[in-house]
């Protein structure tokens, strides 16, 4: 694949402690403890790369030894790394405490640095270079809201296809403005839950929710439940296939968003290209890293078989 991708957003350090033993609240519980270069747009961008994309990553990072192993792990991915460093802070850390099954029990996210990433970087030489450049423009919701409604209007005035990633319910609120302008919007059960202010139990009571807020192709993921896909109109379901052994799950929605966006850049529509993302998602969470290190299309194609087929809703 030759296609060219711009992803501007999170690249920061994940930090996870993985409980050893049944979860105690309240107490000191036994476990390790285990940190790499994260943030959901880096680990698509990885993915991305990994997948034979040209890769472009944008974002704010501090002048601290955390920024610089950062930017080695893009160097390392084959990312070309354009970050906005400030000296004197800190780079934005995210801090996860994971029971024994691989499922997130608490996280933390120091992210401060992301509201120094203003709309007015936009307009610098090489930034709007690089979105004259690529295909496709992908952001996460770890940017301020006035920055995010930028990218989005900046991706359109040149007709690229611009996708997002939600990262948190606190965090996608801040698409609101702009959700209509989203051509792929990729979250979960509980992002979705504060788009809409509310929580329907079945995957089918999410399309005329989404629907209703403008939301035109979408995939929200449900955790072991069958995730659905939305596509102008169009809605469907997929059981995602399970994983013999659950390292940490940490990464999968981000690793989703790739693999789906990656068939699509391909040509394949909405319903069949998320069967990529789930395969892509499958990987993930059978390694212990963010992006699992074997990844390739090779054997993205080879877990495909192990991902159903889609259902139709509508």
């Amino acid at each position: 694949m030759n296609g060219k991708i711009l992803v501007l957003g999170g690249a920061h350090i994940d930090r996870r402690g993985r409980i050893s033993g049944e979860t105690a609240p309240g107490v000191s519980n036994p476990g390790t403890w285990f940190e790499e270069p994260g943030g959901g747009g880096f680990n698509a961008a990885r993915n991305l790369a990994r997948l034979g994309f040209q890769v472009t990553m944008i974002s704010p990072r501090g002048g601290d030894p955390i920024g610089e192993t950062v930017g080695e792990a893009a160097d390392f991915a084959g990312i070309d790394d354009r970050p906005f460093v400030f000296l004197d802070r800190k780079t934005p850390s995210y801090t996860a405490i994971i029971e024994k099954d691989g499922n997130l029990v608490i996280a933390l996210a120091d992210m401060d640095l992301y509201r120094f990433f203003v709309p007015r970087r936009l307009s610098i030489r090489w930034v709007r270079e690089a979105f004259a450049a690529h295909d496709l423009v992908l952001f996460d919701a770890n940017l301020p809201e006035e920055t995010i409604a930028a990218i989005v209007a900046k991706a359109h005035s040149l007709a690229k296809p611009v996708a997002a990633i939600a990262i948190s319910p606190a965090k996608v609120v801040r698409l609101k403005p702009c959700i209509g302008d989203i051509d792929y919007l990729f979250l979960n059960e509980a992002e979705a839950g504060a788009l809409t202010g509310q929580q329907p139990e079945n995957a089918d009571g999410w399309p005329p929710l989404l629907n209703e807020i403008g939301v035109r192709n979408a995939v929200v993921t449900r955790g072991r439940r069958e995730l659905i896909a939305l596509s102008d109109g169009r809605a469907v379901t997929l059981q995602p296939p399970v994983a013999d052994t659950v390292a940490d799950v940490t990464g999968a929605g981000d690793s989703l968003a790739a693999g789906t966006l990656a068939a699509l850049i391909s040509g394949l529509p909405l319903e069949e290209a998320v069967r990529y993302g789930t395969a892509a998602a499958a990987l993930t969470v059978q390694s212990r890293h963010a992006v699992n290190e074997n990844l390739t299309s090779d054997l993205l194609n080879e877990a495909l078989a192990l991902v159903p087929q889609v259902r139709i809703l509508h």
